[in-house]
């Protein structure tokens, strides 16, 4: 019996219609179908099926646009911006406002591969899919590398596989053990200070004792509060966020929103002047080689200019930060920040106010604390190099900006464990009680391409931040006295 050919109808068919349609392998459309093959409308995209002689349909995947990097790194400014995960070409121009941590970290790799530290910084990537998958236009030619030509692909490629097993061997998997008992040292102390207080009034002595407890509590909150925001304790990124907002809001008094928005510029460009916030404090702070030549000031003395940028640099610009912290929590028009922060000072007001002046024991804790954070910081940035930007691979990128500080119990617990700087930036999910174990797999990987990997006694990285900021001092004052 002759058979009619069959003609696709002029319709959109429905996802089962489709699904039903594509999913047939009966020998009759087969024999129908052997010599040519038909279009098939779907709710999403045009495919073509085409009919084989053994009865199978195949529908060939939608294609994608494909772009050179020559063409990719045109788009590089914040009304146009391009970047590359993974091969896939994604425009994230409209997106960038919403972006959880800020427009610039975007602005910062427009033009750029940026596979690495999409998957360095995200926690949930099935969740972030959701979101990248709207905003893809299509992937890299085949004739492309996965990342820009001027990179070493072997290094990159050696990276990725170090990452692979890292997570093959758990390391990002937390011991929820030992960040509890971190937190049960800080609330220890910070009810220690109250019950001291009541027990024995507010004498100097005391006031002494109370204010070297809340100083430890102050800086230990910060480094288990810089856990949370990196979202390394919870598998979950909100208990993570939730956990942040009480450490930095409430135990601090800072904005949970202004710590994301800077810091996370500092991990994805360290270094990298101006885009790393941290080194990015001029006229008044002038770092590294370059920022001395370009900037003059003609209000500071040139002697005076290394000594109170000793004294005084690192703990001011922890002061600083904490100052504009406020400003940037109604800049940022952050509700929630401006009540989580409001419950830290009616906290200390109902348990320290009535038995002494609010701020005798508000003040010197948080501005002694102050160096203490800011020297543990710092030691492992100022003193090594700062560049504009240069689009290095992330691997070199973090080594190049970071060094290490030796380990012992006593410089894991007062640094937070920030004395593996180098791990910390390469793994910034990774939870701090893990970095010592894959150090050594980070110290071979440096080897192999001849990065070197600085570890160096604590006492010596306090004095490179001298040193660092006398030589910066000495440039600024060779280029002032030569114009």
């Amino acid at each position: 019996e002759k058979t009619r050919p069959y003609r696709p109808a002029n319709r959109r068919l429905s996802g089962c219609q489709l699904k039903h349609l594509v999913g047939r392998t009966q020998p009759h459309l087969g024999e129908e179908h052997q010599a040519r093959g038909k279009a098939v409308a779907s709710a999403e995209a045009e495919v073509s099926g085409k009919q084989e002689a053994n009865g199978k349909q195949e529908v060939p995947r939608k294609s994608l646009n494909t772009y050179t990097w020559q063409e990719i790194q045109r788009h590089n400014q914040q009304a146009d911006q391009w970047l590359v995960i993974n091969r896939k070409v994604y425009d994230v121009t409209d997106w960038a406002g919403r972006h959880p941590g800020g427009r610039r970290i975007l602005t910062h790799y427009a033009g750029e591969d940026a596979t690495d530290v999409f998957r360095a910084v995200h926690l949930e990537l099935d969740v972030v899919q959701l979101y990248l998958k709207p905003l893809l236009i299509g992937e890299l030619a085949p004739g492309e590398p996965s990342q820009e030509r001027h990179k070493n692909s072997q290094l990159v490629k050696d990276f990725q596989e170090l990452r692979k097993t890292v997570e093959a061997m758990n390391m990002f998997d937390a011991n929820l053990v030992f960040f509890f008992l971190h937190l049960a040292q800080i609330l220890i102390l910070e009810v220690l200070a109250w019950l001291t207080l009541y027990q024995f009034g507010s004498g100097w002595r005391v006031t002494i004792f109370i204010t070297f407890l809340l100083i430890i509590s102050q800086a230990q909150s910060g480094f288990l509060q810089h856990d949370a925001g990196h979202l390394s304790i919870f598998k979950k990124s909100k208990w993570n966020h939730l956990l942040h907002k009480f450490l930095m809001c409430h135990l601090k008094g800072l904005s949970g929103n202004w710590w994301n928005y800077r810091h996370f510029q500092h991990h994805v460009k360290t270094n990298i002047y101006p885009k790393d916030p941290d080194i990015n404090m001029g006229p008044l702070f002038l770092l590294g080689d370059l920022q001395p030549v370009k900037v003059h000031l003609e209000m500071l003395a040139a002697e005076k200019c290394s000594w109170n940028q000793y004294l005084k640099g690192p703990q001011a610009t922890e002061e600083e930060m904490k100052l504009c912290s406020g400003h940037l929590t109604f800049k940022c028009f952050s509700l929630q920040d401006i009540a989580w922060v409001s419950s830290f000072y009616i906290r200390h007001f109902i348990t320290f106010a009535p038995k002494c002046h609010h701020l005798l024991l508000l003040l010197p804790p948080r501005f002694l604390e102050s160096p203490w954070i800011a020297y543990v910081t710092q030691m492992s940035h100022i003193p090594m190099q700062m560049s504009t930007e240069e689009n290095r691979d992330w691997l070199s990128t973090q080594v190049l900006a970071t060094c290490n500080i030796e380990q012992s119990f006593f410089n894991d617990w007062f640094t937070g464990h920030l004395n593996f700087q180098i791990e910390h930036h390469l793994f910034p999910t990774m939870p701090r009680h893990n970095y010592h174990k894959v150090a050594p797999l980070v110290r071979s990987l440096c080897a192999k391409h001849g990065l070197q990997y600085v570890n160096k006694p604590m006492l010596t990285a306090f004095g490179d931040i001298v040193r660092a900021l006398k030589k910066s001092a000495a440039l600024w004052k060779d280029a002032y006295y030569e114009t």
